[in-house]
């Protein structure tokens, strides 16, 4: 996965370990070798993304691709996809959000804030593991805009 030949790097945060290895594993399975940054909570994850300061200048030369579960410990996923989509530097970034939260109201609300995918987690394991084999490969014929 590229962008203006350019090597994307998958954000991904989400705070259950059983859940991010089985993501990782999966999307891996799917062929897509690009790198991922695991993140446990929020506020590291905006820093990684947004930079200490949270300007979001730290972005003009990255190519990044962000996978954010809802439910994390320090904050809710809503206020990052909120700061990510608010930010010049970063509004473009391509946001799937992956969770098991299936309101309809916290789905639209997330569209509306700009996220480009919603999934929400099956339950069972397969299910779940087949799922994130298919996002894989969206992943590898996906387009990524340039900053």
């Amino acid at each position: 996965m590229k962008a203006a030949g350019k090597e994307v790097t998958i954000v991904m945060i989400e705070d259950d370990e059983g859940h991010a290895r089985l993501i990782e594993k999966n999307v891996r399975r799917a062929g897509v070798n690009n790198e991922i940054v695991p993140f446990t909570n929020g506020n590291a994850a905006l820093d990684f993304i947004l930079g200490a300061d949270r300007s979001g200048n730290s972005n003009q030369d990255r190519h990044l691709l962000i996978l954010l579960d809802l439910n994390l410990p320090d904050m809710s996923g809503i206020d990052i996809l909120e700061k990510v989509k608010s930010n010049p530097h970063s509004k473009r970034l391509p946001v799937v959000i992956l969770t098991t939260t299936d309101d309809e109201r916290e789905i639209q609300r997330c569209y509306d804030l700009g996220a480009n995918v919603y999934i929400t987690k099956p339950v069972d394991y397969d299910s779940f593991a087949h799922a994130i084999r298919q996002l894989g490969l969206f992943f590898a014929v996906m387009q990524i805009p340039g900053q």
